[in-house]
């Protein structure tokens, strides 16, 4: 990107009430940002800004565009405009999809094939575990987990693909020179390392609460599907819910106790018709693993899984976590500690074992040896 280009693109998205379905409709009328910058006054009043937005554009705030320049200086910080390649092909198809993608860590996840977790910022200890084990799971698969670094179910999912070793993104309702929750500025790091933080916010933007709402398209804009685990019925995540519904993605509602409020937003989704009842990672798979997606994504259940060797893949290491269970349910840290395996890799076995009918997921990472085997 040039100068110029840069310097046209912040100062579009620094106009007062200007935002990306505007700014989307200028670069049809007009062109890129260039071409903006160079038409006369009238024009861009018959495009449909007022005086006070064109003397905006003409004279951005200089205090936010040197520190936007400043933070893009940083390694591994880029600015990804719409008109990129690397900007996300399935973002790029969604009704009013951001101008600008602000990115920290390895942009090239943002071409990867996703899966949204998003649910409670305060779950039960089993919602919890569940969404850390169903994304420690889908990782292992090569699914890259995208989340919004909130508290709760989002921090879970983040956490399970990070401990995976998979690639995980968090988009983000703030500037991406600052973290929220702040408590999560250690897990922000992580993520940077290991996947990407992404935002539509100039650096030095605030977490405001309107922000949120933009902030879960991005989520579903990105994924294939988007699962729920634990929501109330006013729940944040519904409204990522709605929005991948919009967007004719696939949602995956995980159901919970009849007396939980916080499974009430879950059961809402699929009674309406509009989710899909979840009770394994495996019936997320077979719902996204299409053959269009498989031409993208190679499901990786032996050596190629993160963390995984080839001697754990064969049929005696199988038969060894088969000897290390029993018919009582049994959690994924407790097979590790009784096989030696790492987690990543003897969540791939378990899965495995699971298509083949051997094992049953009981949910919150635990699972019991099926009565035949």
């Amino acid at each position: 990107m040039t100068e110029s280009e840069l310097l046209g693109w912040l100062a579009l998205t620094l106009v007062p009430g200007l935002g990306p379905v505007k700014i989307n409709e200028l670069r049809v009328e007009l062109g890129e940002p260039p071409a903006i910058s160079a038409c006369s006054d009238n024009r861009l009043i018959a495009a449909g800004l007022n005086e006070n937005q064109i003397q905006a554009f003409r004279q951005p705030n200089e205090q936010s565009i040197k520190s936007t320049l400043d933070w893009l200086d940083a390694p591994d910080h880029y600015l990804v405009p719409i008109t990129d390649p690397a900007y996300p092909p399935m973002l790029r198809e969604i009704g009013g999809p951001p101008q600008l993608l602000f990115a920290k860590g390895d942009t090239s996840i943002l071409h990867s094939l996703q899966l949204a977790i998003v649910g409670s910022r305060n779950p039960t200890n089993n919602g919890y575990e569940t969404a850390y084990s169903f994304s420690k799971h889908l990782a292992v698969q090569g699914l890259t987990i995208t989340s919004g670094l909130a508290l709760g179910i989002d921090a879970a999912s983040h956490l399970g693909c990070l401990d995976a070793k998979g690639k995980t993104i968090a988009v983000t309702g703030n500037g991406l020179d600052r973290v929220y929750p702040r408590k999560h500025h250690q897990l922000a790091h992580r993520i940077a390392e290991q996947g990407l933080l992404i935002s539509e916010y100039l650096p030095g933007t605030k977490p405001l609460a309107r922000h949120f709402p933009q902030r879960n398209r991005i989520i579903a804009g990105l994924s294939l599907g988007t699962l729920v685990v634990e929501a109330g019925t006013q729940s944040g995540s519904l409204i990522t819910a709605h929005r991948a519904l919009e967007q004719n993605r696939e949602v995956f509602a995980v159901p919970g106790s009849i007396h939980s409020p916080l499974a009430r937003g879950c059961h809402q989704l699929i009674k309406q018709g509009t989710a899909k009842l979840i009770e394994s990672a495996q019936d997320i798979l077979e719902e996204l693993v299409t053959p269009a997606a498989n031409a993208q994504l190679e499901i990786r259940l032996s050596d190629d899984a993160p963390g995984t060797t080839r001697e754990h893949s064969d049929s005696s290491t199988h038969q060894s976590v088969l000897d290390a269970m029993s018919f009582d349910p049994v959690s994924v840290d407790t097979l590790a500690q009784r096989t030696g395996m790492e987690v990543a890799a003897l969540s791939s076995i378990l899965l495995i074992l699971e298509l083949e009918n051997k094992i049953s997921a009981e949910g919150g990472g635990y699972y019991v040896r099926n009565s035949q085997t």
